[in-house]
């Protein structure tokens, strides 16, 4: 599964396998078989196919496969944080910001005409939206709008069920500015990635309820601005269908619909071979990849991105992981290296091991601080020795009379989480720990386990933005609402160490701090990470301006098909 980290600040998002998403940069696929394994992404680019809008067919449906369908559509709610709710609202819902295929962030003149960086101290954003800008229901969007976010999102009224209040907990004040048309939010103090709050921007009229914040997005989307519009939802049939929005204001979109679809994931080769959907995401599935490269008229297209697999634990009291000394153990009694190499060696060369949770490789501050974790299976031994965990013969470890059995939570049908699993399963039978997986249905794998901390560890992908620190604080530091912390471990040098590293306006001391807090993560037992999830996507050749987004946001205007 896959979990979101966007522009929202809200950390990063959740999934079993997938991906983050705009237009630009150096790409396009390679046409019928394929990239070659030798080929590696290059940082910067994103590979979709690039064509001037101008010259593709005016209409047509993008069909467009999901693998969880989505529990709640406000993405800033606890349940509604997962890639699949951010692929069916992002096409709906404003931004202030559009990532671009190197990392840096652009307005989206679409909604504003303008956002600038009025005063450094105190720290205060003057937000001026288009004047065209309108709700669905026809309501302008206005000041009350980022108002409403703000005190929606932080943390101050427990009444509204919020994944993370990163972005927002640090505001002061949010103000009308010269007219209803601009917005003036004023920081209590600095907030470095300042640029990662409002988007995606949610309506007053359902974020200034908490009843409405909560359950009003559970069935479909409400009051919605983009260059599409909701036209149906079928649950029975596990589809949500957009379409042009005749009110738009902004360049008018090439494609007709966009179809969302839920398919399980080992159908999908198939549905793509049948022209029953227009792209899957390979991601690290070897199968699929392969798959790929046998479908005529389709293009493998990779992008860097900056996701990651990992194995979370449960250090909530009650679990057998509750133990730093014993989660630390079992880690070093993994082989991440050759996990890395089973998932990716046939898709990137030479994969390996990720050695930070904040940054990426290929990001500025990147660096590994993972000599704690190191694969060692007779430390990792000796150190459950200590722990009393004994072992006689080749069984499994015994303390008190309890053997060490790890309960491990998966998603059914998804061949990545499975394949790492069972990897890991046979590593630790070698030193004594008992892996039990547990495959729980893909829908249910996130509402009725992980996020309610029903498991002992867990493996999904964590998708990254743009502003690593500001949006990994809810998944790293410990405070009495989860937030996104589903293994409940940390303490307050983390927290603490993030409280500085979030207002630093110096770049360097930033990328200093964030290296610290890393080491602490790590020394912690918080998650092992596996490896940088690729962008890889298996696309439809004739679809242009979409696939392998890397660090980018997607463009919904400029998506089609050549003619």
């Amino acid at each position: 599964m896959r979990a979101r980290s966007r522009l929202s600040g809200l950390a990063v998002a959740l999934t079993a396998t997938l991906t983050l998403t705009a237009c630009g940069g150096d790409g396009g696929g390679t046409g019928g078989g394929g990239a070659a394994p030798e080929e590696a992404p290059e940082l910067g680019t994103s590979a979709i196919n690039p064509v001037d809008p101008a010259q593709l067919r005016d209409g047509g449906d993008l069909r467009w496969p999901i693998n969880n369908y989505p529990q709640n559509l406000n993405y800033h709610q606890f349940d509604g944080t997962e890639a699949d709710t951010e692929d069916v609202t992002d096409p709906l819902m404003p931004q202030v910001f559009l990532i671009q295929p190197d990392g840096t962030a652009e307005v989206d003149t679409n909604y504003m005409t303008s956002v600038e960086l009025t005063s450094p101290n105190p720290q205060v954003v003057t937000y001026t939206i288009n004047p065209e800008a309108v709700w669905s229901d026809g309501t302008p969007i206005t000041w009350e709008d980022f108002r409403a976010q703000w005190q929606a999102l932080n943390g101050t009224n427990p009444a509204y069920n919020v994944s993370a209040t990163n972005s927002y907990a640090p505001i002061a004040s949010v103000e009308m500015g010269v007219d209803d048309k601009q917005a003036v939010v004023t920081w209590s103090t600095p907030f470095s990635d300042w640029q990662s709050a409002f988007s995606p921007l949610y309506p007053a009229s359902t974020n200034g309820d908490p009843e409405a914040f909560n359950t009003g997005w559970l069935e479909e989307p409400q009051v919605t601005s983009g260059p599409f519009q909701l036209q149906a939802v079928d649950r029975t049939a596990q589809q949500i269908i957009l379409e042009r929005n005749p009110n738009w204001w902004g360049p008018t979109p090439k494609l007709d619909r966009i179809i969302f679809r839920l398919i399980d994931s080992a159908a999908m080769p198939n549905a793509l071979a049948n022209g029953e959907i227009d792209f899957y995401e390979i991601a690290s599935d070897i199968s699929l990849f392969e798959r790929a490269q046998g479908i005529p008229n389709v293009d493998v297209r990779k992008a860097l991105a900056p996701d990651m697999r990992h194995f979370t634990f449960n250090g909530a009291e009650g679990s057998i992981m509750a133990d730093q000394q014993l989660r630390i153990a079992v880690q070093k009694g993994i082989d991440r290296t050759q996990i890395a190499q089973a998932m990716l060696g046939r898709i990137v060369p030479d994969p390996v091991p990720l050695g930070n949770h904040i940054y990426r490789a290929g990001q500025e501050g990147f660096q590994d601080n993972d000599a704690i974790v190191e694969y060692n299976p007779e430390e990792a031994g000796a150190m459950l020795d200590e722990l009393g965990w004994v072992r006689e013969g080749e069984g499994t470890r015994m303390k008190d009379g309890q053997p060490l059995a790890i309960r491990m939570v998966i998603p059914t049908n998804t061949a990545t989480s499975e394949q790492e699993a069972r990897i890991a399963q046979e590593q630790l039978r070698q030193i004594g720990v008992d892996l039990q997986i547990q495959a729980v249905p893909l829908n249910d794998f996130f509402e009725k386990h992980i996020l309610v901390g029903d498991f002992d560890v867990t493996v999904f992908s964590w998708l990254g933005t743009a502003f690593p620190v500001s949006s990994t604080r809810s998944i790293y530091t410990l405070n009495e609402d989860t937030q996104q912390n589903f293994g409940r471990i940390g303490n307050e040098t983390i927290n603490q160490l993030y409280d500085e590293a979030t207002t630093v306006l110096d770049e360097q001391r930033k990328i200093e701090l964030a290296n610290q807090i890393d080491t602490e993560i790590w020394a912690s037992g918080h998650s092992l990470l596996l490896y940088q999830r690729p962008n890889v996507y298996a696309v439809n050749s004739n679809l242009a301006n979409f696939g392998a987004f890397g660090f980018a946001d997607e463009v919904y205007t400029v998506m089609g098909f050549v003619q």
